[in-house]
């Protein structure tokens, strides 16, 4: 999960730059202001008890204020994550948003602060009042209100600072410029807090079906290396007549083929939420040449699921997709599934078991239909994501 929060003062962007985030990481936008609002037309009981409190003239509490939140991050469990606006503003308000979150099992990813000098703010307030037609956009008024802003968020600037979450943006720069460098500030957050998963099983456990039902529910990058390989087959490239002639002969596809496809894969996908990985690694070696990627990428391995499947339903599973379109090379003759099964075995239990020692393992049961598999690994899987 992705959570941000915007600050800066009237007049640096605050609107346009909310719009950018929200639609492109899909971010759920939480204004202080605009839910209030809501909650006083939709009458609910803490919309009620706001609008009592404003009506006598006075400040909607802390405590109404976190329960219209925490209401609203609940209502939208299909968030990629939410992007605060006017909110932490105050010291107190700033260790209320970290229980918040820490109550959610989530955490404040980023402080991206638009910083612009206060001449400019003047400025460009007084070229809007010329067309929003606002009776406060008048110099003494735009004036104070810069001065309340910097009063009070300062200290929130300073607690967030020493959380080590605090970003400052040039906020006079051109739209897209800003744009760019709240990209790279969100790419390096996302990849800190990346979920990478392997998905371990034998063939015929189901790994490609839940791996891809997996990276679609979860907004992960699937890396197949059997889809990757299987594309230059069908596009008949010099590097997929190799593969073919490995496929055929039933030996390992080396790693000076497959690995520079997956570093080509990651590189492209650089903003991805995370990956999820399937027939790779297979050996030793290629664990330890995966770690390596993805520190080069400044993430890591977060979870490691293994699908478990009796091995004479294995068999009857990829004896029935013989017959289909979706046959492999190891699949033409019982003994053969076998060997595959066998090979497989001597290859990746040792991968599994260096994992469970550095990482542990995650063992999932991979019978009955792809629903009750699905439904078992998103339980397994629930506590990582509520935490990223």
């Amino acid at each position: 999960m992705l959570n941000i929060a915007l600050f800066g003062p009237p007049g640096a962007g605050k609107g346009t730059q909310s719009e950018f985030l929200a639609r492109e990481y899909n971010l759920h936008y939480i204004s202080t202001g605009d839910l209030l609002r809501k909650e006083i037309a939709q009458k609910t009981r803490l919309g009620l008890e706001a609008e009592s409190i404003i009506a006598a003239g006075g400040l909607v509490s802390d405590e109404v204020i976190v329960q219209i939140i925490e209401n609203t991050i609940k209502d939208h469990p299909e968030a990629n994550g939410f992007l605060f606006d006017g909110f932490p503003r105050t010291y107190v308000q700033c260790y209320i948003l970290e229980g918040l979150m820490i109550k959610l099992g989530t955490s404040l990813n980023a402080l991206i602060s638009l910083e612009v000098d206060e001449e400019i703010a003047v400025e460009r307030l007084l070229k809007r009042a010329q067309t929003s037609g606002r009776t406060d956009d008048n110099e003494t008024v735009i004036r104070t209100r810069l001065q309340e802003y910097n009063q009070k968020t300062l200290p929130v600037m300073d607690f967030f600072r020493e959380k080590g979450v605090y970003q400052g943006v040039v906020g006079t720069n051109p739209i897209a410029q800003v744009h760019d460098d709240i990209r790279a500030i969100v790419s390096r957050e996302m990849r800190k807090h990346a979920v990478n998963i392997v998905l371990f099983g034998y063939p015929g456990s189901g790994r490609g079906t839940q791996g891809m039902a997996l990276a679609q529910r979860y907004g992960l990058e699937y890396v197949a290396t059997d889809m990757m390989l299987d594309e230059e087959i069908r596009c008949q490239t010099p590097l997929g007549r190799k593969v073919q002639d490995y496929y055929e002969t039933g030996i390992l596809v080396p790693d000076e083929i497959v690995v520079p496809l997956i570093e080509q894969k990651l590189e492209h996908r650089r903003d991805a939420r995370g990956f999820i990985f399937k027939d790779f690694p297979r050996t030793l070696v290629q664990s330890y040449i995966l770690d390596g990627l993805l520190k080069k990428r400044g993430t890591r391995l977060t979870h490691i699921i293994d699908l478990k499947v009796p091995t004479l339903e294995l068999i009857s599973r990829l004896d029935q997709r013989r017959l289909t379109d979706r046959c492999k090379p190891y699949d033409t003759t019982t003994a053969r599934i076998v060997q595959h099964l066998q090979a497989h075995e001597q290859r990746t239990l040792p991968v599994i078991e260096k994992y469970e020692q550095f990482h542990g393992v995650t063992s999932v049961d991979g019978t009955g239909t792809q629903e009750e598999v699905f439904a078992r690994l998103e339980a397994a899987l629930a506590p990582v994501f509520r935490n990223n």
